[in-house]
């Protein structure tokens, strides 16, 4: 059975374990929090984001968690500028248009704000301006897709948090921290079942 590690990206790291944009830079990477041969990211999550990073040795399994054309589902618990309505939700469930072409139908509701972590830093805040909390799950990964999403929407993103791909979740797992999981073929079955989200 393939090796797969679970990891909660912290907000600020690279999803890389060596930094190859800058000299001398100190920007941290995946080896500053895991110290284990042969695994390599399933995917990328931007330095701005957070949550669930899955890393594998496999080259098949790393293809059909990363691959759109498997469409593996991809959570996210997203805080958004804004009081968002029913009409923004409807238009990120039919699909929305990017400069990249329209995206595919997307699974979108409002959420109470969920019992996460802190974000260091932490968000800044607006008094004048509201903010809520939406869950956003799509079956695709072009780049910065869900902010570009809300923004399309008139909602821009604040906080972005993978809570899953798959059935594997960051469920209790702080930032920085990882553990291993099972990557049988139950783990990669398309009949997905969604996954336990935090209160």
């Amino acid at each position: 059975m393939a090796r797969l590690i679970l990891f909660n990206k912290p907000y600020g790291m690279l999803s890389q374990f060596t930094d190859r944009g800058t000299m001398g830079s100190d920007r941290p990477t995946l080896s500053s929090a895991i110290d284990l041969p042969g695994i390599y990211p399933a995917g990328r999550l931007d330095m701005d984001s957070e949550g669930l990073l899955l890393l594998t040795g496999d080259g098949r399994l790393q293809a059909q968690i990363a691959d759109p054309k498997f469409k593996m589902p991809k959570s996210y618990l997203v805080q958004v500028e804004g009081e968002i309505g029913e009409d923004s939700l409807a238009a990120l469930r039919r699909g929305v248009q990017l400069k990249d072409g329209p995206t595919r139908p997307a699974e979108a509701e409002r959420i109470d704000d969920p019992a996460l972590w802190p974000r260091d830093p932490p968000v800044r805040f607006r008094k004048s301006v509201p903010d809520c909390w939406i869950r956003l799950t799509i079956g695709e990964g072009r780049n910065r897709q869900v902010r570009r999403m809300t923004a399309a929407v008139g909602h821009p993103t604040l906080r972005l948090v993978r809570w899953s791909i798959g059935e594997w979740t960051v469920d209790g797992l702080q930032p920085g921290a990882w553990r291993e999981a099972a990557a049988g073929p139950a783990a990669l079955n398309p009949r997905f079942r969604k996954p336990r989200y935090p209160d």
